[in-house]
């Protein structure tokens, strides 16, 4: 066994509060005499259905399986099961009160699709994690081998077997990009009451995400555009250029024509360097 990629992902955690706010600004444009559709009834009453956060967390797990099986040739997925209680004192809770049960079971019928799935409990993970005797991080917010990658190479040496210590602890980490895809305005009006535009997913005919090459800048990804009309071009639109690896913003003022696209892409990804290399390269 040889362990070609460790995959380090953040997690989707601002669908809830876009939800809220659609749903704000939806009984805001009740009150005002602006076209608006009515009340209808709840037609999801009675229905099980994932709460649009929840779905967002394991959609973006199954993203990231569907993507590694484009490179590799997965025939079997190891996962570690997770437990969420549904009652308290005696009395039954609602199945869906947890969303990490719920959640689980929609991830793991749409993961056998791909492949075959192998299933540990935390407390296997924990025993083979010690016999082996690897550490795991207590910060969880590190991007370090120890801090999760650690669980997942003890499940994958389980199922395949062949070695005692991860012989590759490079870290490959991931970071899905925020979309504002259905907010029709802004939430506050500028002078004269008008609400500007907000919310596209095409940036001066680039899809936001998009990795392009600049002259100046070189490989980054796109992110929002605003209007710079000038004499000779009233209708100038320029873009704002993110870094692949931080995120930062390099420019507001990229102009498309300056642009060389590359592919489409909805997360940024970097290489985290280990602590040996780092120690190489001071």
């Amino acid at each position: 066994m040889h362990t070609y990629l460790n995959i380090q992902t953040h997690a989707v955690d601002w669908v809830k509060d876009h939800v809220e706010v659609r749903r704000n600004m939806r009984r805001a444009r009740r009150f005002r005499n602006t076209p608006c559709r009515q009340n209808r009834k709840n037609q999801l009453v009675n229905k099980q259905k994932l709460p649009p956060s929840t779905k967002a967390r394991w959609q973006w797990k199954l993203r990231i399986c569907k993507w590694l099986t484009l490179i590799f040739p997965i025939s079997t997925f190891v996962v570690e099961d997770i437990k969420a209680k549904t009652w308290k004192n005696g009395r039954k809770w609602n199945v869906m009160f947890s969303p990490l049960e719920v959640g689980k079971k929609w991830f793991y019928s749409e993961l056998k699709r791909l492949a075959n799935l192998e299933t540990r409990t935390g407390n296997h993970t924990y025993e083979m994690r010690q016999s082996l005797g690897l550490k795991k991080s207590k910060n969880k917010l590190s991007n370090s081998f120890s801090a999760h990658c650690v669980d997942s190479w003890v499940l994958a040496n389980w199922f395949v077997g062949g070695h005692i210590k991860p012989e590759n602890t490079a870290l490959f980490e991931v970071v899905p990009l925020e979309f504002h895809r259905r907010q029709l305005h802004r939430l506050q009006h500028s002078t004269g009451h008008i609400r500007s535009r907000y919310s596209r997913t095409i940036s001066a005919g680039f899809k936001r995400g998009s990795i392009i090459k600049h002259p100046k800048f070189g490989f980054c990804y796109v992110g929002g555009w605003q209007e710079s009309p000038t004499k000779k071009n009233p209708g100038r639109k320029t873009i704002s250029l993110h870094c692949l690896n931080t995120g930062k913003r390099l420019t507001q003022n990229a102009l498309p024509n300056e642009c060389n696209f590359k592919g489409y892409s909805s997360w940024r990804a970097t290489a985290v360097k280990t602590a040996v290399e780092l120690s190489a390269t001071v």
